[in-house]
């Protein structure tokens, strides 16, 4: 699915106050209506699973974050979770929700600190079965080698065996 707000020659999920900061009111309006798309039918965990890359991440992890019963798993690549935007970030939130956490260590366009919250409430804090892998060199993007990660994790997921 595209992002809904056009923006410079292409789209994005939100407004934003920088980047990986987006405005709340702009998050929720999107989440809104992803969420809408998505149905509101069904209770617990359905078949949808979450991919997100940099602006994504942060528009997955928000879905993931209001809604976790309603996803099956989420993968988050080269970004962050969109902190101060409004959206439960309670201990144990993810509960039992499986996700993937992959980002290239030489990435320098999402904030430091806002990698390093995001690692640590994933790691601590959310309750998600989470899998977190780092790769070395290239810099803001998706590699080979975890675009691979990424599949094995969602078919593991969907196997029920993550």
């Amino acid at each position: 699915m595209r992002a809904p707000l056009a923006e410079g020659g292409g789209y994005a999920w939100f407004a934003n106050r920088g980047v990986g900061r987006p405005l709340p009111d702009s998050l929720a309006a999107t989440a809104d209506w992803l969420l809408g798309w998505l149905g509101t039918e069904a209770a617990g965990h359905t078949s949808v699973s979450l991919l997100g890359f940099s602006g994504g991440m942060a528009m997955a992890g928000g879905l993931l974050l209001a809604r976790p019963e309603r996803f099956a798993a989420a993968v988050l690549l080269s970004g962050t979770l969109p902190w101060d935007a409004g959206l439960p970030e309670e201990r144990g939130r993810l509960a039992g929700v499986p996700v993937f956490w992959g980002r290239d260590v030489a990435d320098r366009v999402i904030p430091a600190d806002l990698v390093a919250r995001t690692g640590t409430w994933l790691r601590e804090d959310s309750g998600a079965r989470l899998e977190e892998r780092r790769y070395p060199g290239q810099g803001h993007g998706i590699s080979l080698p975890e675009l691979a990660d990424a599949s094995a994790f969602l078919r593991r997921a969907w196997e029920g065996a993550v």
